[in-house]
């Protein structure tokens, strides 16, 4: 899978809002044993129960939010890999946060943490500059997105 087909899916997947009032409507769908087992799988890497899922892409799909593999512009590519970029970046950015702060913790130093430390700071430093380039990549093409 593309990161922008998976981008787009949990976006739309935690997208989907609850309800005051439980939904007690039903569609009946059929799917082939390798479909099930997909939208299973899927459903279960994103966190959500499979119902939900399904419920959210159709939803999604009928609000214009989501389109089908063959509607999808360059635009929604460019979009959604910039939203994962953005998201990768971002745990990058965490743990090299976290190696940080345990190295200036005041804990038993090892010999190498200061020049461990040096380059947690020199790769913090480069994801932020790829950040600052990521954001208004991304609000470019939200922008086309929005105009086309």
């Amino acid at each position: 899978m593309r990161a922008a087909d998976e981008a787009a899916l949990y976006r739309v997947a935690r997208r989907r809002a609850r309800q005051d009032v439980q939904r007690k409507e039903r569609v009946d769908v059929r799917y082939s044993a390798d479909e099930k087992t997909a939208i299973h799988t899927e459903a279960r890497r994103l966190g959500l129960a499979r119902a939900h899922f399904v419920g959210a892409a159709v939803m999604a799909y009928l609000n214009g939010d989501f389109t089908l593999p063959e509607q999808r512009t360059a635009d929604d590519d460019r979009i959604d890999e910039l939203a994962f970029l953005r998201t990768e970046l971002a745990r990058v950015g965490t743990n090299v946060n976290q190696i940080a702060h345990r190295l200036n913790s005041g804990g038993t130093s090892h010999p190498g943490d200061t020049a461990v430390l040096v380059e947690t700071g020199r790769v913090l430093d480069q994801v932020k500059q790829a950040l600052t380039a990521v954001d208004p990549a991304a609000d470019v093409a939200a922008t086309q997105r929005r105009a086309a």
